[in-house]
């Protein structure tokens, strides 16, 4: 099946629902970024350090790959980055662009595939933002692509679900609180659940896939990246009394 397809109708549908992330930022945010007093994340809680980011945003050209919704590509916009979102959802993207004619900031918005940005030229970026990788069968791609567009010295600042969450079976975790092994990894909703299954899990959510840790990390470094930061961050499932379901890394970009 074509679950990028899927994937984009998905989080089309999300808009439509008012879904967390597809949520514009409202005006007194944006006001404050124009300030100086800005914040994003990266993953569902806490906000990405400053110091991953250049000192000054003014000027610097930042890409957000499955950015969309609104939220961090206005706010780094106001914080005075020229910045493109890039993501496979229309509605997402027009999230973007609703924020930016609301407040008078240029942002560019591309519609497409994180693992394909051809669109792009090569070292055209200071600065990454990723997210979403669960949503792709192989972040491989996107780690070599992230490498070519960004100049040398550029940082690729990505949010990644922890390969823990899973292996367990997710209906049982997220109706019942159950923890229950059931999956080994790389993940694929494609191939490791039964058709019933498929239905019910990726309804809402849409096709998902759990990479390895090889996978997040030395896929980076094999792509030319140089790992320089880490944290980790809750999820908001059974799993947060456990163990965080949620990192983030700073990798720099080494031609």
């Amino acid at each position: 099946m074509d679950y990028i397809a899927v994937n984009s109708e998905k989080w089309d549908a999300h808009v439509a629902e008012g879904y967390i992330w597809t949520r514009p930022v409202p005006p007194q945010i944006i006001e404050e970024a124009k300030k100086g007093k800005w914040s994003v994340v990266l993953t569902p809680h806490k906000c990405a350090p400053r110091d991953w980011f250049p000192d000054d945003l003014r000027g610097k050209k930042v890409l957000l790959i499955a950015g969309g919704g609104g939220q961090q590509g206005p706010v780094l916009a106001a914080a005075g980055a020229d910045v493109t979102v890039f993501d496979n959802s229309p509605a997402q993207l027009m999230q973007d662009e609703l924020v930016a004619a609301r407040e008078g900031l240029s942002i560019r918005t591309v519609q497409g595939n994180m693992q394909d940005l051809s669109v792009f030229a090569d070292e055209s970026f200071d600065v990454i933002m990723q997210f979403a990788g669960a949503f792709v069968d192989s972040v491989l791609p996107v780690w070599k692509e992230a490498h070519r567009v960004l100049r040398d010295g550029g940082v690729l600042l990505a949010g990644h679900n922890s390969p823990v969450e899973f292996i367990f079976d997710l209906e049982r975790m997220e109706q019942a609180n159950e923890l229950v092994v059931r999956h080994s990894l790389p993940y694929s909703d494609l191939t490791d659940l039964t058709e019933e299954e498929f239905q019910r899990v990726t309804a809402t959510e849409g096709v998902c896939f759990g990479h390895t840790l090889t996978e997040l990390i030395q896929g980076q470094i094999d792509a030319g990246f140089l790992i320089a930061g880490f944290y980790e961050d809750k999820g908001g499932s059974v799993l947060d009394a456990y163990i965080d379901t949620f990192f983030a890394t700073k990798a720099i970009c080494k031609k």
